[in-house]
């Protein structure tokens, strides 16, 4: 496993600064993604014999796999926490975050203390999905000590 040589840090209070790029993670894992997207095109070409729907179709899966295909930063502050991807630009202050669940990849913040089995649904589309990258324990470690400072205020 490499270093992620884009990691900085001062101390956990300062600013902690990573970059993901999934497609470079695992060559295999690239190439199979890479080769289900020509082939699923190639389908659609010769089911429609249209070169259009098949451009349209390959557009549309790559622009939704972009998270994939393009570098994301992520930027945890002392008050906010910036998510980078492809061509956006996202902040979102720590005190909007009252719960954690980790996952193997990353870790889900949540808006909810204890969510209702409705809220659980929606904490996909309001929660912030952050990837550990090669940064697992320092990300956690940050995560946990923002969550707590907020419970308490």
């Amino acid at each position: 496993m490499e270093k992620d040589n884009s990691l900085t840090t001062c101390s956990v209070d300062a600013m902690f600064r990573w970059t993901i790029h999934p497609v470079k993670k695992d060559w295999r894992v690239s190439t199979a993604v890479i080769l289900f997207l020509v082939v699923l095109c190639s389908a659609i070409y010769f089911s429609f014999d249209s070169l259009t729907f098949a451009f349209l179709s390959l557009l549309i899966l790559f622009c939704s796999l972009n998270s994939f295909f393009f570098p994301t930063t992520y930027i945890l502050q002392d008050d906010s926490i910036i998510v980078m991807p492809f061509l956006r630009k996202s902040s979102k202050a720590w005190n909007s975050f009252k719960s954690y669940y980790i996952g193997k990849n990353g870790v889900l913040l949540s808006p909810f203390v204890n969510p209702s089995k409705f809220q659980k649904r929606l904490e996909s589309f309001r929660g912030l999905y952050i990837r550990f990258g090669n940064n697992k324990k320092e990300v956690l470690e940050l995560i946990k000590k923002k969550i707590a400072e907020n419970s308490h205020k």
